[in-house]
């Protein structure tokens, strides 16, 4: 279910996976705009559709999606932050009757092959990812994030010294390769287009830090963007372990993995200044 930042509706509607492909051949970045949009509407406007059918002031979601696609021609900006308040706000400004919005948009993201002029193919598995909420009054809440990291570490990673009773089968473990998945949000005091620093925080962190637990990967991976990042304040993170299942191994330098059996661990936190 969707849930909106500026509280409970009673209802909300709207249009989900609007995919927009926008493209700039004339060398103005970004070349490629892919994203998958989601657009909820809220207003008591909307309520007789729900208790008598009358349609009167109802927007129909296929329009929405008509209005998402054919204004994305109309944006001249650049980074999913601002896509996503262009969207709002022109959709506010068009239908009267909508008291408030939220936009979601997700990254459907493509890199250049040798210069980047010509020639892309499909990135990844990384996606980035910006959310708008707004109602008449404003502002209510401004989101970025990446969400799709998939993040391999040969060694360095300890899992160990955890409860041990009846229901326990795990070892202790203190050299093993991790494989952890990771989601991770962001609110900023001002708008700024920071998912390249973000992603090179991740990777740095993920890199470099020899930890005792997944929990203690994304609090160093939290703390480096509050302490980098000074526009943002506060940061959301959800990791998944993924570590995979041994199968044999040769000695201590040598093994073959598969993936884990379906059962995963999700680990989150909330850091803010």
């Amino acid at each position: 279910m969707h849930s909106f930042a500026s509280g409970h509706h009673r209802d909300y509607y709207g249009k989900a996976d609007v995919i927009v492909y926008r493209l700039n051949r004339d060398g103005a970045p970004p070349p490629i705009l892919g994203a998958s949009v989601t657009m909820l509407l809220f207003g008591d406007a909307f309520w007789p559709t729900y208790t008598t059918g009358d349609n009167s002031q109802l927007i129909a979601t296929d329009s929405m999606k008509n209005f998402i696609q054919r204004e994305t021609l109309n944006f001249t900006g650049a980074g999913l932050e601002s896509y996503c308040r262009f969207l709002a706000e022109k959709f506010l400004g068009f239908y009267p009757q909508t008291e408030g919005i939220q936009v979601f948009a997700m990254e459907i993201p493509y890199s250049g092959i040798v210069d980047g002029s010509v020639a892309f193919a499909p990135s990844g598995p990384d996606r980035a990812m910006a959310s708008i909420e707004l109602t008449r009054a404003g502002t209510v809440e401004e989101r970025s994030g990446i969400h799709g990291f998939k993040l391999l570490r040969l060694g360095g990673s300890a899992f160990a010294g955890f409860v041990r009773d009846q229901y326990t089968t795990l070892p202790d473990v203190t050299n093993r390769p991790l494989h952890m998945w990771l989601d991770l949000e962001w609110l900023s005091s001002e708008p700024a287009v920071i998912t390249a620093q973000v992603r090179e925080i991740v990777h740095a962190v993920f890199h470099s830090f020899e930890s005792g637990s997944i929990q203690q990967v994304i609090y160093q991976i939290g703390t480096r963007m509050l302490s980098d990042l000074p526009m943002v304040t506060e940061v959301r993170l959800e990791a998944n372990n993924r570590t995979w299942d041994v199968v044999a191994e040769g000695g201590e330098d040598t093994a073959v993995f598969t993936d884990p059996r379906p059962p995963y661990g999700v680990l989150g936190l909330t850091l803010r200044r």
